[in-house]
């Protein structure tokens, strides 16, 4: 049975249905990878309730609770494997050049 985003409690994951709303915001979110079938987890709630903070793909993306709304989503049959919460491979690549760079910067030689 489908429900919302804006409705999956706190840590629990759920499984992408349809993307519903304006074209310009389904489309936004289709091209962030946020499509049907993907799983989502409620990561984080602010303590007034809006923004959600929510996992997708390994990534972080705080949503309204309004456009939340508009995401339809159904329980998740399984938990997400430990693997698929590691970054992004581009991510990785990302922190690994900037270790080297930052390594390298302390390589000098020390000065007499």
């Amino acid at each position: 049975m489908p429900t919302s985003l804006a409705q999956i409690p706190l840590g629990k994951t759920a499984r992408i249905a349809s993307v519903d709303g304006p074209r310009a915001f389904r489309r936004r979110l289709l091209e962030m990878g946020l499509v049907p079938g993907v799983e989502v987890r409620v990561v984080t709630i602010a303590p007034l309730g809006d923004p959600l903070r929510i996992e997708v793909r390994g990534g972080q993306w705080s949503i309204r609770r309004a456009e939340a709304a508009q995401i339809q989503v159904a329980a998740a049959a399984v938990q997400v494997a430990e693997t698929a919460r590691q970054p992004a491979p581009a991510a990785v690549d990302a922190i690994d050049k900037r270790k080297s760079a930052r390594s390298s910067q302390t390589d000098l030689p020390a000065t007499p």
